[in-house]
C-alpha cells in the first residue's frame, strides 16, 4: 500500500511539473510569435493581419499539423489545398532559422489557442 501511495504521489508531482513546463512553453511560444513578426501575416485576438486569423487553431489542427505548417509550409499548402497570398512559403527561410526549441514553443503556443 505504501508503494502505491508513493507511486501516486510521484505521478502527481510529474503531472504538476509537466503542466508547468507546458505553461512555460506556451509563454515562450507567444514571445517567439511576437519577436518573429508573425502578426504581419497572422492575427490572434484581433491583433495583427485579419487575413490570417489563428484564433482557435489549436481546436482545428493537431500539434503535428501545426509543426508541419511551420517546418514545411509549401508542402502543407499543397496537402490542405490552401491558397493564401502571399503564401506562407514566402517566409520559409525565416522559419528555418528558428531553433527547434523555439518551434516546439511556438507549436505549444498555437496549440493552446482553442475555441472558447
Amino acid at each position: 500500500m505504501k508503494r502505491v501511495l508513493i507511486g501516486i504521489a510521484g505521478a502527481l508531482a510529474l503531472g504538476a511539473f509537466a503542466s508547468t513546463a507546458s505553461a512555460q512553453d506556451v509563454e515562450k511560444g507567444a514571445k517567439v510569435y511576437a519577436s518573429n513578426g508573425c502578426a504581419t501575416c497572422h492575427s490572434i485576438a484581433g491583433k495583427g493581419n485579419a487575413k490570417g486569423q489563428l484564433d482557435g487553431v489549436g481546436s482545428k489542427l493537431t500539434a503535428d499539423q501545426i509543426r508541419e505548417w511551420l517546418t514545411d509550409p509549401a508542402g502543407m499548402a499543397v496537402k490542405q489545398k490552401a491558397e493564401r497570398k502571399p503564401a506562407m512559403s514566402m517566409v520559409s527561410a525565416k522559419l528555418k532559422a528558428i531553433s527547434k526549441d523555439d518551434v516546439d514553443a511556438l507549436v505549444a503556443y498555437l496549440s493552446s489557442l482553442k475555441k472558447k
